[in-house]
């Protein structure tokens, strides 16, 4: 019998809606649970198929086009031990407001609840973790569920939505009208808040605006500007959000992060006014909540936020806006300037307590990192993404790297380990004219590095740098804090590292002197290839301020 031109099996229509939803990549690791799914991808030519090494680096990949988009990133993978290896990319995504969506194959319908083979009930293991999750039962729904999937996962504060796709639905044929393109539903700026804002701005003497989170866009950063300029206010921003304005503005005062400069801390102290746009104000950004006080602040509280769900969670503030960090910046853009008080001195020298704070010093040993990180920073043109995971030597790039563009900045608020090769793939495939390179600890690069392969097989051609200490250095220090010279689980015996590049087909080469960094650096650029750079770094060097004799000697 001749099929309808409009019959199709359940994958095909999968596919067919994530193209309708502009969809341009999808990153998977492929099972047996979605084969359906996988076919309809051979006729949609349009959306480019990744495909990884582990799970975990794919839901990753996923994460950092949403993060570098503003669009969900698409991940797909198989059940059971597929999904659960996939979780840690949809934590990362949750805590970092990040439209994504997990793709999962499930087992069939007539096998639920019988404890099929690698059958998990994905709605009770991802309901904590992600923002919606839900199951498609029905043929026949699938472009409904689709639909709701792009509109949670872009709506309000942006995050995570997980679908389990049966075999058997993905298989059945069905004739169903696809959707229309998803629409951004963004929470939008009445008058009357930028009036109240603007009123508590007018009488504050010493206001601070903390910027962060998600949505925000490149027109916002020029919008934010904007308004620092006009009513000379100072910006700093809040964990892992250092490219939301470019470090040498004159009105940039500091990330509010770990291992906050100690004057930006006080700045935060003395400000009379703190007005929070898209910053949670979380664990980290709030220094163990302990930068103001909770429930209410000492200082006089504005919070912006795109999810009222937030507002008043931690503390309680005395003006609260929902609305998105576009719509509310956009609004403060055009606002009539204030021009009662003027903060240029204050913001002057706050400034130059950060370009003082984030020059480099010395550190023990023959690489010297924070030397290292200020080399990187003058060989890279401002557009060059920099992607990272967790660890202490996350904090000389935080520190002593400056971020002059939006979105040159891909790092997990989530404190993810292994999160930047996989981060840098993704943003080389979605900006293969610009340099990308990815910071990594020697364990952090180790929890997907296998995902160098993938950057050989599809021409990404990043540039890592390995910082090798030989050790989980930030457990190290929490352990030499707390339990002083009892060693346990923290050390690494680590493979060369240049050579496992050569292994996969990249280039490699290894670093023992500050000095010879730029020459191998310049060489892995020139070799257009995926390449790893090791920095053989002496674990004395713990931080940018304390070795590890003196965090053990307290």
């Amino acid at each position: 019998m001749q099929q309808s031109s409009n019959l199709r099996h359940g994958g095909r229509i999968v596919i067919e809606q994530l193209k309708i939803h502009g969809c341009e990549r999808v990153f998977l690791v492929p099972g047996e649970s979605f084969l359906a799914v996988l076919d309809g991808l051979v006729d949609v030519p349009q959306i480019e198929t990744v495909v990884c090494r582990q799970e975990g680096g794919a839901a990753i990949m996923a994460e950092a086009y949403g993060k570098l988009t503003g669009k969900p990133g698409i991940c797909m993978v198989t059940r059971g031990p597929g999904a659960t290896n996939a979780s840690a990319g949809v934590h990362i995504a949750q805590q970092d407001s990040t439209p994504m969506i997990l793709i999962i194959g499930q087992v069939s319908r007539q096998m639920i609840d019988r404890e099929a083979f690698q059958e998990v009930d994905f709605r009770k293991m991802f309901e904590p973790l992600a923002k919606w999750v839900g199951q498609i039962d029905q043929v026949e729904r699938i472009p409904e569920y689709l639909s709701h999937a792009y509109h949670i996962a872009t709506s309000g504060r942006p995050g995570p939505v997980v679908l389990a796709l049966p075999e058997d639905v993905q298989s059945s044929l069905a004739e169903v009208e696809d959707g229309k393109t998803y629409v951004n539903v963004e929470a939008r700026t009445a008058p009357e808040d930028v009036a109240a804002f603007r009123s508590m701005l007018a009488a504050a003497a010493k206001p601070l605006v903390i910027v962060g989170g998600s949505p925000w866009t490149r027109t916002t950063t020029d919008n934010l500007i904007r308004f620092a300029e006009r009513n000379k206010v100072a910006i700093a921003t809040s964990f892992r959000c250092q490219d939301y304005i470019p470090n040498t503005h004159p009105n940039y005062v500091g990330d509010v992060g770990i291992g906050i400069d100690p004057k930006l801390a006080e700045m935060v102290s003395e400000s009379d006014l703190i007005a929070l746009i898209g910053s949670r104000m979380g664990e980290i950004t709030s220094s163990g909540y302990t930068l103001l006080k909770s429930p209410c602040p000492e200082q006089k509280l504005i919070h912006v936020y795109p999810s009222p769900d937030e507002l008043g969670r931690v503390y309680r503030p005395d003006l609260a806006i929902n609305a998105s960090q576009p719509s509310f910046i956009a609004a403060l853009a055009k606002m009539e300037p204030i021009s009662n008080i003027d903060n240029s001195a204050r913001i002057a020298t706050e400034h130059a307590n950060y370009i003082n704070f984030s020059t480099p010093l010395d550190t023990p040993g023959d690489v010297k990192m924070a030397q290292v990180i200020n080399q990187l920073c003058d060989a890279l043109p401002e557009e060059a993404i920099i992607t990272n995971g967790a660890g202490n030597y996350a904090a000389f790039l935080h520190r002593f790297y400056q971020y002059r563009s939006y979105r040159t900045q891909l790092a997990p608020t989530s404190g993810s380990m292994g999160y930047g090769l996989p981060a840098a793939i993704s943003a080389k495939l979605q900006y293969p004219e610009r340099d990308v390179v990815c910071v990594a600890g020697d364990g952090c690069f180790m929890m997907h590095g296998q995902e160098f392969a993938t950057a050989v097989q599809y021409g990404a051609n990043i540039i890592t740098l390995i910082v090798n200490n030989g050790m989980f250095g930030t457990i190290r220090m929490h352990q030499e804090r707390n339990y002083p010279t009892r060693i346990s689980g923290t050390n690494l015996r680590n493979p060369d590292f240049a050579a496992y590049a050569r292994a996969f087909g990249g280039y490699g080469e290894t670093v023992t002197r500050t000095e010879d960094f730029l020459g191998a650096f310049e060489r892995a650029r020139n070799s257009r290839q995926p390449a790893i750079i090791e920095l053989k770094v002496d674990p004395e060097a713990l931080t940018p301020l304390r070795t590890l004799s003196q965090v053990r000697a307290g």
